[in-house]
């Protein structure tokens, strides 16, 4: 530890003279190293977030005992203004109370799966001959009708094939050579998502995004038609391998939404197994159980607040925040997506208190719920507290905001950060990461990155930033999948970027002036 504070010393002191203009605190800077790294309860938290709350998804049992846990916590911390605040309507909560199925014919075999969310039970456990649906037109279905009452059914597709091996890595770092192509990138477009953004390829073309709302409007026939024969179940196909699937909803949450049937998502490896089998004509039997439920009582979607005053007289009520989403997908227990950020972020509000700061700005962390369904809760915060990006008219509160950090790529340590296009942070940013180039983290990029909360802020011409993470495996083995559990944090890399989180949020609620701006974007036009 000695080494690393001397480390921190000397890339402080060749801080002041590259960036003499953007101080850095030392003094602090090794204060909240040594709680970050060595008094860390990173772990705790995680643990806490993931084993004990479990899935997470919008409005369900799991994400209000992670949120009455988290209230406890700040309570306990000693954060100030710690409460729940409702955002707007989300709709239905959703669990899995129960979950069993297995080939019985040809033989006995467990079926790695899930139900989908927001799909209801079936009818009791149940056992029937998978029957194979062969239809390319609803008039196809005709042969079926009075067959599949009852009845576990799979839709054959084209779009199924074979598992091919890969050879590359679940979990990698970057290397130098990918950091220096970030640092090196150009200004992103207007509105472009630039490198790193979380949406991943560009749109499909107008040939293939008609193919596809051919394939959806026909399977949505179909599942009308199945719902309307009464089937069992019905098994659809995850995307994975080797055991992991990702997945997703089957049902809308709407409070008056349209009845579907039950659903399960079923490994590849499983449902390959059986679909070769249908193809063969050999007979495949599975029994099956899944029991969900719906809760419906409180609509409203909530996001978690807490605050370290300010204590400045003329800043005080200016303010720093940091967040991440709490929210999960239900497959696994939502560690890395976003357990992983949720813990960095409370974790650098518990070394904030741990030293004694008392901060000349309002330092504000907010637990986001509804992030995966569409970015709601920050969404509907920076609605209500900062501007409403239909019309761009800024609320009071709005000139009041310092900057908003954001965390949610995964377990991976903090190796930088996307600038959004803001290249006035540039220097700012650089001089606050030089204390913590031994920790890997040196890299700014003027690029955006998407996909989560921070765009929320940028959206409205917030100073909002998302850091550069090491990739892991988030997108290749936890991102909503069964396997993002505890077991795939990486408890180094969170205290890592907990401690450098900390740092930031320290330096920006100290620094004389706010963060600077982009221009206020303005209002998109109306859709016709």
């Amino acid at each position: 530890m000695m080494k690393k504070i001397t480390f921190s010393a000397l890339a402080l002191g060749l801080c002041f003279s590259a960036f003499a203009q953007e101080p850095v605190n030392s003094a602090a800077v090794a204060k909240i190293r040594t709680e970050g790294l060595d008094k860390s309860k990173a772990s705790e938290i995680a643990y806490q977030i993931t084993d004990v709350a479990g899935p997470r998804l919008s409005n369900s049992p799991g994400l209000k005992r992670a949120q009455d846990w988290a209230v406890k916590y700040f309570n306990e911390m000693g954060l100030k203004n710690v409460h729940l605040e409702a955002w707007g309507d989300f709709g239905k909560g959703w669990q899995v109370d129960k979950y069993y199925a297995a080939t019985t014919k040809p033989f006995y075999r467990p079926i790695i799966a899930s139900p989908k969310a927001w799909t209801p039970s079936t009818n009791g456990p149940i056992k029937s001959e998978v029957i194979l649906i062969k239809a390319d037109t609803i008039t196809d279905l005709a042969k079926y009708k009075g067959k599949l009452k009852g009845k576990i059914v799979m839709i054959e597709s084209a779009l199924v094939q074979p598992l091919k091996n890969t050879y590359k890595a679940d979990a990698v770092r970057y290397t130098e050579e990918d950091l220096e192509k970030m640092a090196a990138a150009t200004p992103p477009a207007a509105g472009g998502g630039g490198q790193g953004n979380r949406q991943g390829a560009p749109g499909a073309g107008n040939n293939q995004r008609a193919m596809m709302m051919r394939m959806m409007g026909m399977r949505a026939a179909i599942d009308s038609v199945l719902l309307a024969e009464g089937i069992g179940l019905k098994l659809t196909y995850a995307r994975g391998s080797h055991g992991t699937f990702f997945t997703s909803n089957g049902a809308s949450y709407k409070l008056d939404a349209k009845a579907v049937n039950p659903e399960l998502e079923v490994s590849s490896e499983d449902y390959l197994h059986i679909l070769r089998l249908l193809r063969g004509g050999e007979k495949v039997e599975i029994e099956a159980e899944v029991k969900t439920s719906f809760y419906d009582k409180d609509p409203k979607g909530y996001n978690v607040i807490g605050e370290i005053p300010g204590t400045d007289p003329k800043l005080k009520d200016e303010v720093v925040m940091l967040g991440g989403h709490y929210d999960s997908w239900h497959s696994g227990t939502g560690a890395t997506d976003n357990g992983a950020g949720s813990a960095v972020m409370i974790e650098a509000m518990r070394i904030l208190k741990a030293i004694d700061f008392k901060p000349k700005r309002t330092i504000r962390i907010a637990l986001w719920s509804s992030e995966e369904q569409g970015l709601f809760g920050s969404r509907g915060y920076v609605k209500q507290h900062f501007a409403d990006p239909a019309d761009m008219k800024a609320k009071p509160e709005h000139e009041k905001l310092s900057a908003y950090y954001n965390l949610d790529n995964g377990t991976g340590t903090i190796r930088g950060v996307y600038l959004q296009g803001n290249a006035a942070v540039k220097d700012i940013f650089q001089a606050w990461l030089t204390p913590f180039a031994d920790l890997g983290a040196k890299t700014i990029t003027i690029s955006n990155t998407g996909g989560t909360d921070h765009q929320a802020y940028d959206g409205v011409g917030l100073p909002g930033f998302q850091f550069i993470q090491d990739p892991m495996d988030y997108n290749t083995r936890t991102h909503h999948s069964n396997m993002d559990t505890f077991d795939r944090l990486d408890v180094e890399d969170l205290k890592k970027s907990a401690t450098i989180v900390a740092s930031f949020v320290y330096h920006t609620s100290e620094r004389a002036e706010k963060l600077p701006r982009k221009a206020m974007p303005t209002p998109a036009p109306a859709r016709p």
